[in-house]
């Protein structure tokens, strides 16, 4: 790999920005695509589908053997809220390899007891939240049910480009929180983004089975394209 590929590719990394190496196995001809610029690049429909699966590999074009090289920031998982769903949520995470953060000013629920193996940030989100960089590579779940502390946080994680957004609640309970948002200043196209009720609907009843549906829709909108459906809703 030439000096300045190395140096760009390094400097994309650092700032958790996703590319792809693009290698002719033949003549070692290399060049570097950002991921901002898949869109508009003549393998677009391949880098994409390698980017979504975070995989690399090779492919054929113009009669060309192409290896794709693949580099795509850790995924992260924000959880507002230290309850029990979260206690499930973090581990099933982490075996997937998410870095996780769960977030919760009241320190019964935000405590090492209950979350061994889990950074904890026992702060309000508008501390808590700002040092972790919350970014396209994130995951952000609301679960606390109280609109003090999950609010707020929605807010933050709308003004980002997270992959994921999500919110605990009936559907009823969405439609009182979007107009709280909507009060604050939140457009409807920003509000559009929520996941809510959260996880996809598979009759899931336990903290645990719900913790199941959230990974799962998160794990779908990570890998699927970005407008395909997802399967009917949960009503959690």
């Amino acid at each position: 790999m030439k000096q300045n590929t190395l140096t760009e590719l390094n400097a994309e990394r650092a700032a958790r920005r996703a590319v792809i190496v693009v290698t002719d196995v033949v003549s070692g001809d290399q060049r570097l695509i950002k991921a901002a610029d898949i869109a508009t690049d003549p393998l677009h429909a391949e880098l994409d589908k390698h980017l979504r699966m975070g995989k690399s590999g090779m492919i054929e074009s113009g009669g060309k053997n192409l290896f794709l090289n693949v580099y795509a920031p850790t995924a992260r998982l924000v959880i507002i809220g230290a309850v029990h769903i979260s206690q499930a949520l973090g581990p099933l995470a982490q075996s997937l390899d998410y870095d996780v953060f769960v977030v919760d000013p009241r320190t019964a629920f935000a405590s090492p007891e209950r979350f061994p193996d889990v950074p904890l940030f026992a702060d309000w989100p508008d501390v808590a939240l700002p040092p972790l960089n919350i970014d396209r590579y994130t995951a952000f779940v609301a679960l606390t049910h109280d609109p003090k502390i999950d609010d707020p946080a929605l807010l933050h994680a709308l003004e980002r480009d997270c992959f994921y957004i999500g919110a605990l609640g009936s559907r009823k309970t969405h439609g009182k929180r979007l107009e709280r948002l909507k009060a604050q200043g939140a457009s409807d196209q920003s509000l559009a983004r929520i996941h809510a009720p959260i996880g996809l609907n598979i009759g899931a009843v336990s903290p645990s089975e719900i913790a199941v549906a959230i990974m799962a829709e998160i794990t779908a909108r990570l890998r699927l394209p970005a407008d395909a459906p997802l399967k009917t809703k949960s009503a959690a």
